[in-house]
């Protein structure tokens, strides 16, 4: 299961979060809603939902969303933002234990979200709550760390003042790993461009929405805001950083 600091540890930047995270491009709905086989009819378990921000997209889209996010603050940010709908339902539970009944859904989708989870755990609960033939969708907006001078002077920001970073970031599962989660190893992956064009307030902004970026009031917090302005400075054009990203789907059944 994840340790209750793994699931604590966004509560203090939920409003960063919201307001600075990426959306995913539209070529990579589509993507799901074609090849991948969703439809207006699916049943969708965002696992790990978060803010709602891969949610919204589904029920754009028309899907029928189960949000499962462990996280209070998050949870209920995401609430306000989608709970109108009729198509949404939020659950305070975890990957590991949804709580959902078997067979309860036709896909699964995780945004942003899978590194956190234990992974045999979450792989026994994604096949129990999926319908026979039901696939999970493993989704990152990876940032790119090189590129660009802006791309790796934050790069090397992080590496500097984040003492979590090498630890905590996503980029340490790599997709050998990940295609044993898979139903004998089937995985197909995707990869699509996208990217945010941040004014200096947004980039704080962005880079406090991080887990492992060091939060106000710990230790190398005035340091880090103040790298982020140098480099910001150094490489703006038109008041502007371009935030790039690949989004990467791994996807099949569990």
């Amino acid at each position: 299961m994840m340790s209750s600091d793994s699931k604590a540890r966004f509560s203090n930047r939920v409003e960063n979060y919201v307001k600075y995270r990426p959306s995913y491009p539209a070529e990579a709905v589509d993507y799901l809603y074609s090849v991948v086989g969703m439809t207006a009819d699916s049943v969708i378990a965002d696992i790990g939902a978060g803010t709602g921000i891969f949610s919204k997209l589904l029920l754009e889209r028309g899907s029928n969303v189960i949000a499962v996010e462990p996280n209070a603050a998050m949870r209920e940010a995401a609430e306000q933002e989608l709970g109108a709908s009729p198509n949404y339902r939020s659950h305070a539970s975890a990957a590991e234990d949804t709580g959902l009944p078997a067979d309860a859904v036709d896909f699964i989708v995780c945004a942003q979200s899978f590194h956190w989870f234990d992974r045999p755990a979450a792989q026994a609960e994604f096949h129990r709550i999926l319908k026979p033939g039901g696939k999970a969708v493993l989704i990152w907006n990876s940032r790119l760390t090189s590129g660009t001078p802006f791309l790796e002077g934050y790069e090397q920001l992080l590496k500097q003042y984040s003492k979590d970073y090498e630890k905590m970031t996503h980029k340490n599962i790599s997709g050998v790993q990940l295609q044993p989660f898979f139903r004998d190893g089937g995985m197909h992956t995707a990869v699509f461009g996208n990217r945010q064009l941040f004014n200096l307030e947004e980039l704080i902004g962005r880079a406090m929405s991080s887990s492992y970026v060091p939060a106000e009031g710990e230790p190398n917090h005035e340091r880090m805001k103040q790298g982020l302005q140098e480099l910001f400075e150094q490489t703006q054009v038109d008041g502007k950083i371009s935030f790039d990203y690949e989004t990467e789907l791994f996807w099949g059944e569990v």
